[in-house]
């Protein structure tokens, strides 16, 4: 059953929207060569309960963090640990607040110090997919409208799209319903109506799209050990258009101002 919202109910979506994207922006000044996963995790969490909220990740069917943190060819549900980041490394870090009973959602894909033209390229094209898959996020349009826009962009790029793992609903819940995959076929899919509020998240591989899942029980890397990248939105339908909830307007700050010292 899909979820729909009402305005107040939107409002506490878009509160705990932001508070996600503010706590990724914390971090991106900590994302450099030699800090520990679980130190950013521990950044993390320290901000989000400072600011009222919960981590929605912490204790998710089991999850023990509050980040998941996926370096290289790691695509989703990283453990953090304590191995440092090295310079050249790529890393997605995927975080969940709960705010007001409301969920929020993102995830971005950190370049550590100098990345290679490859893993740069990547990144880009992902953070293009995510941006083409939004375009298409509108009432009366269908969830395979989406799906195609991101898979089409990722595919002209050489690149693999992952099938297993895809985007979803969101509200009270972390997953809710319609799932949202980044692959699809246009004018296929469930109809997008007001009052929906969806998690949309291409991740995407440097090379093909099989995954090889770990022992944990949670990390996913990509079968062939190629580069991984994965950006992540949260939108919800208003008035037949699309309302971004997140922003990566605190990342991309920090980012700057990193390189201006």
């Amino acid at each position: 059953m899909i979820h729909l919202k009402n305005h107040e109910e939107l409002e506490c979506c878009r509160l705990a929207a932001d508070l996600v994207s503010r706590t990724l922006g914390i971090l991106a000044s900590y994302v450099k060569p030699g800090i520990t996963p679980l130190e950013l995790d521990h950044i993390a969490e320290t901000y989000i309960r400072d600011m009222g909220g919960i981590p929605a990740f912490k204790g998710l069917y089991g999850f023990p963090n509050t980040l998941c943190i996926s370096p290289n060819d790691q695509v989703v549900h990283g453990i953090p640990n304590n191995q440092a980041l090295r310079d050249g490394d790529i890393v997605s870090i995927d975080c969940g607040v709960k705010l007001h009973d409301f969920i929020g959602d993102q995830a971005f894909t950190f370049a550590v110090g100098a990345v290679s033209e490859t893993a740069s390229r990547l990144m880009r094209i992902t953070r293009e997919c995510l941006d083409l898959g939004i375009a298409q996020a509108k009432a009366g349009n269908r969830i395979g409208d989406i799906g195609y826009a991101i898979q089409n962009h990722a595919e002209s790029a050489g690149y693999g799209v992952v099938r297993e793992l895809v985007g979803h609903g969101l509200g009270r819940q972390l997953h809710e319903k319609p799932e949202v995959p980044n692959y699809g076929k246009k004018g296929h899919g469930i109809r997008l109506v007001d009052g929906m509020v969806l998690a949309i998240e291409p991740m995407i591989n440097a090379g093909n799209k099989s995954l090889r899942h770990e022992r944990d029980g949670w990390t996913v890397r990509t079968a062939d050990r190629s580069l991984s990248a994965h950006y992540e939105h949260d939108i919800a339908l208003i008035q037949g258009q699309c309302s971004v909830l997140t922003t990566f307007q605190y990342v991309d700050e920090a980012l700057q101002g990193s390189l201006q010292v």
